[in-house]
């Protein structure tokens, strides 16, 4: 799997430096790294997938490794808090600000706030960047007075839940969830997440779970609070484990032993679930439209020693008329609900998109159901936190598919062998995986298990 994003503990300032304080005075590495991440930020906003596109570029790459960690981990943070700041410049200004010295702004406070970089050298490298250019420097007088009231002031009040994520959304959650669930998604996306692994099978999680300084979670999630580059850690080498959120491999989880049975993972990329499905027994065939995004399906079976079927091929378009034991759709979707690994998901997405990709699922689902043999499965997940990419979605497919039902999950196996809490479990038998309903948290999810009569 790709190695997670990760950025700085967002509570205080406990985590090491990344940049030593000369570096951080420094003129050309300091002010280079910060230029970097409102590169990051400003591309984060632009588009969906801007974040990782600007962040592969080649003025990015020619950083040295340590400006790409403080870029990345500074942006990371800016889009966790940006709501929160942009409150505050707006409670600290008599009229906000034109969007350069704002984004100066909240990189000075993130710094301040929630880096363990001296507050001195946060404040004088923000207001030497406002000095660069024509449409900051007449601003760099309040950017400087505006950062050293703050630090006067001694840190942040109480947050409210309500300002961290962008309204649209918010309104939405409020509505399906109650404002008491909206609040807490929305002060998970506060915490840096750790990394969670999921195991090939539960003798090799127990080996390594103390290296990877880790705790069981449920199920053959391990979930480790270790840092840095997953390709050092323990059990790597030897093809035991893969990095996936714990929500995302619930939905192969609620599948038994699948020795001897055929599945197909339709969307296969980034290869997590078709690795589960490998490990379950299962003989497998993935799909996925990106070339380079089934690269990384295929690199993951040479790591992990596996062999599947791949193909680069949308399912609509698949050619094939086999039909198998298990048909896997995690569907593309608007992703709200991998914003805690994501943050910049969260001011990418747009409302509209929400009905196009669900125009876009109800098709797949259509699609794919004559793929499911007889007395078959179908699992349907998304990333999302939106019921008409989740509940509604499946409801529609039932009443346009008699010979499908609900395999309900039961709320004991639930608990008991996948670490959810009781309030994941629907009325319906489907899951509903919220971001604070696990300790540590977990991906918004939505999950329904179907079986062909």
């Amino acid at each position: 799997m790709s190695k997670p994003r990760s950025a700085p503990k967002s509570g205080g300032k406990p985590n090491p430096r990344i940049l030593d304080d000369a570096e951080t005075l420094d003129n050309d590495i300091g002010l280079r790294a910060r230029i970097a991440a409102l590169d990051l930020i400003a591309a984060a906003q632009t588009k969906r997938n801007g974040f990782d596109e600007a962040g592969s570029s080649a003025e990015f790459m020619a950083l040295s490794e340590s400006e790409r960690a403080f870029a990345r981990a500074l942006a990371l943070l800016v889009l966790r808090r940006l709501g929160q700041l942009d409150f505050i410049i707006a409670k600290k200004t008599q009229k906000m600000p034109p969007d350069a010295p704002k984004a100066l702004l909240r990189i000075g406070m993130a710094q301040i706030f929630f880096m363990q970089v001296p507050d001195f050298a946060a404040v004088s490298t923000t207001v030497k960047l406002a000095e660069r250019n024509n449409n900051t420097r007449p601003f760099k007088g309040l950017i400087n007075a505006i950062l050293r009231g703050l630090i006067r002031e001694g840190g942040l009040k109480d947050v409210n839940p309500q300002r961290l994520v962008p309204d649209w959304l918010w309104q939405r959650w409020k509505a399906t969830y109650g404002e008491e669930s909206a609040g807490g998604i929305a002060m998970a996306l506060t915490e840096e997440p750790a990394t969670d692994l999921t195991f090939r099978d539960m003798d090799a999680l127990k080996a390594h779970t103390e290296a990877l300084e880790g705790e069981a979670i449920g199920g053959l999630t391990l979930r480790s609070n270790l840092r840095g580059d997953v390709r050092t850690w323990s059990g790597y080498d030897d093809g035991v484990w893969w990095v996936q959120d714990a929500a995302a491999a619930i939905p192969v989880a609620l599948l038994g032993d699948l020795t001897g049975k055929t599945a197909i993972d339709i969307c296969a990329a980034p290869g997590g679930k078709t690795l589960q499905l490998l490990a379950k027994g299962a003989q497998v065939v993935a799909l996925d439209r990106s070339k380079n995004r089934l690269k990384r399906v295929e690199e993951n079976l040479t790591r992990l020693k596996f062999s599947a079927e791949t193909h680069c091929v949308d399912a609509e378009s698949f050619d094939d008329d086999r039909q198998f034991d298990v048909v896997l759709l995690d569907a593309p979707c608007s992703a709200t609900g991998t914003f805690r690994r994501q943050p910049d998901v969260l001011w990418a997405a747009k409302p509209s998109e929400v009905s196009k990709l669900a125009d876009v699922q109800h098709r797949m689902l259509d699609a794919v159901a004559t793929r499911v043999k007889p007395g078959g499965s179908l699992v349907y997940a998304t990333c999302s936190l939106e019921r008409e990419e989740g509940e509604t979605q499946v409801l529609a497919f039932l009443r346009r598919n008699k010979d499908f039902t609900t395999a309900a999950v039961d709320t004991a196996f639930a608990q008991d062998q996948l670490g959810l809490d009781a309030r994941d479990v629907t009325a319906e038998g489907w899951l509903r995986l919220l971001p604070h309903h696990r300790k540590g948290g977990q991906d918004g999810f939505f999950v329904a298990h179907l079986k062909r009569l």
